[in-house]
């Protein structure tokens, strides 16, 4: 992120067949190949890296290594495979997720409370692809880094137990930037920080990002939809797009907002809007959830704005919409008392204040009135909808609705999720808290497959008064039936019947690492249930695809994303063709990252066309 100090993790694990184990850094091991050639043999000598526990383990651990440098002007990146395509789009390709994990003191944090990163990679048809990287400047970042060169963590972040520092009340928790998502809506790009306000950056230099004052509204107030006089700024309107001149005002860094923003937003192509939800502070340890939507036209202008209260005690990461509804997707909790009285002493997670609530075999989704006919059906929004499963919703890739007739809708959602008994609180990305090492084996667990994130379709239909019919949940493909997570689709085809989802996916083939983390690309055709995928060779992971249309048909695009190359010390940016995913001809271009600059897994992305 010139020359970085790299900060590295020394691990320790649990597993089912080892003591507790200072795993050594794996040594490398040569074989002899031989390559045959129309002009005759020559022989080659290449590394081959044998597939064992020692490598997994640092494979998996190098993928969440701090990147402490940041580039100060773009870096042109070199093309090692393929070439960027004719018909390949000018735009910025934004990638956000944690970059710091350890500080100069002792503290080594949850992957989900680094601070975050963001990476952007900008595509000139005549320039080739230039690369920069920039902390989000967060109160809590400047808090931390000052303007010396070591950090000194202050911010526990939600799931992690700092070295020193202030513990007992200590109630800095949401500096949790990793958990980002990036938007460019009309202007300047913005990043809807988990937990927080919005961040305003130039796109040229990622991470240029100031503070966004909320936006003010031009409706009528809660519920309207037409114009006229200003009502009370809306709390979290700074992922949109930024007017310039807008003043700006940085947010409160000392504990939760009132209203704290989803990093997910939704665009409505139909209606050229942008969608945000924010949902309150406390709600976290209440049996309600309170839900503030907010909708935004062309230019950054409150249209509308509908509160919803849930008499249910719910945490959401990810949610959907359709012409008429705004789906909520409830994962169930609970107040845990005694893990409540440990965190407030700072020996503990404040996560620990919360634990899964799996008392119940169905998932509550809760159809909240987006259109005035919605509203007008008279339906009680506050009683869900439950899904014939019972699944901790991950992330959406496409929600829709069709009309039935005689006033019927067919809502259909399709997205991932995985098992309660998966997602714990205190073991994701196999962390522990109270050696702060990372353990693989908790994500590639033997029976795993069953309980890690998997593609689904549901489906809901609803009469003309807006009654449940049926609700049905089914694998959204019969022939991939693997782990996958971060369904994506064509940006076009958003709100309405799609064919096609990709997604990440993991293909089984590490003995070690069978599960997580992702080594695959799949396209699903929904349509008829079959899939195709592209993955990687060797010791090599990827993450969160992103689609990119070029008109045409559905499938008329690319698909971008990281390849981390955790053994070689590298990443690349892969750019695949769509319509060949399945075919060894799929991969059009593997642009290399400067190794100086190799940074850890990043979670969300997003494209922006110029």
């Amino acid at each position: 992120m010139a020359v970085c100090t790299m900060a590295t993790m020394h691990a320790a694990v649990h597993h089912h067949h080892h003591p507790l184990l200072h795993v050594p850094p794996p040594p490398r091991h040569r074989a002899r190949v031989v390559v045959r050639g129309a002009a005759g043999t020559t022989a080659a000598t290449v590394t081959s890296e044998p597939d064992t526990f020692s490598n997994a383990f640092w494979d998996y651990n190098l993928l969440f290594r701090s990147q402490r440098a940041e580039t100060s002007d773009p870096v042109q990146l070199r093309v090692v495979e393929g070439a960027i395509p004719a018909d390949f789009p000018a735009g910025t390709y934004y990638l956000a997720g944690p970059g710091m994990f350890s500080d100069d003191h002792g503290s080594i944090v949850h992957p989900l409370d680094g601070h975050g990163y963001l990476r952007s990679f900008r595509f000139h048809p005549d320039h080739g692809v230039h690369y920069s990287a920039r902390y989000v400047e967060t109160a809590a970042k400047s808090e931390e880094k000052g303007d010396g060169a070591s950090w000194r963590f202050t911010h526990r972040g939600p799931f992690s137990v700092l070295q020193g520092g202030h513990r007992v009340g200590n109630v800095k928790v949401m500096k949790n930037v990793a958990n980002t998502s990036v938007l460019w809506w009309g202007g300047p790009a913005a990043l809807p920080l988990g937990g927080r306000h919005a961040l305003r950056a130039r796109p040229q230099h990622a991470g240029d990002h100031r503070p966004l004052r909320p936006a003010r509204a031009r409706g009528r107030g809660s519920g309207s939809t037409g114009s006229g006089g200003r009502t009370a700024a809306a709390p979290v309107a700074g992922g949109g797009r930024a007017r310039r001149g807008h003043p700006l005002a940085a947010p409160n860094s000392q504990c939760m907002p009132p209203k704290r923003l989803l990093a997910h937003y939704k665009v409505d192509p139909k209606r050229n809007r942008l969608l945000m939800v924010a949902c309150n502070a406390e709600d976290m340890l209440l049996p309600r959830a309170n839900f503030t939507f907010y909708e935004f036209d062309a230019g950054f202008g409150l249209v509308q704005k509908r509160e919803f209260v849930l008499p249910a005690h719910l945490m959401i990461h990810d949610w959907a919409f359709t012409d008429s509804h705004y789906v909520v997707l409830g994962n169930r909790i609970k107040l845990d008392i005694p893990g409540s009285a440990l965190a407030m002493t700072g020996t503990y997670p404040m996560i620990g204040a919360l634990q899964l609530d799996p008392s119940k075999e169905t998932t509550p989704i809760y159809l909240l009135p987006r259109s005035t006919e919605a509203v007008a059906s008279g339906r009680d929004w506050t009683v869900p909808v439950e899904a014939p499963a019972q699944m901790w919703s991950m992330h959406v890739g496409n929600a829709f609705e069709e009309d039935l007739g005689r006033g019927g809708l067919d809502i259909r959602l399709h997205m991932s999720a995985c098992s309660y008994e998966w997602f714990q609180f205190h073991r994701m990305f196999g962390y522990n808290w109270k050696n702060k090492k990372l353990d693989p084996t908790f994500m590639n667990a033997p029976k795993g497959k069953e309980l890690l994130p998997r593609l689904v379709q549901v489906a809901i239909e609803l009469d003309k008064r807006g009654s449940c019919r049926r609700c049905s949940v089914k694998r959204m493909s019969y022939q991939w039936n693997k782990p996958a997570d971060f369904p994506a689709i064509n940006p076009n085809y958003a709100n309405k019947r799609s064919r096609f989802i990709y997604a990440g996916g993991a293909s089984g083939s590490r003995k070690f690492l069978p599960y997580f983390p992702f080594d695959s690309v799949v396209k699903v055709d929904v349509s008829d249930g079959t899939s195709r995928r592209w993955s990687c060779e060797g010791r090599k992971f990827v993450g969160e695809p992103v689609f990119i249309p070029t008109g045409g048909g559905e499938d008329h695009g690319y698909v971008i994303l990281v390849e981390y190359a955790v053994s070689e010390d590298r990443c690349n940016l892969v750019v695949l063709d769509a319509r060949k995913i399945g075919k060894k001809s799929a991969l059009v271009a593997k642009l290399q990252v400067p190794k100086h600059l190799t940074f850890p897994m990043g979670f969300h992305g997003f494209w922006a066309d110029e």
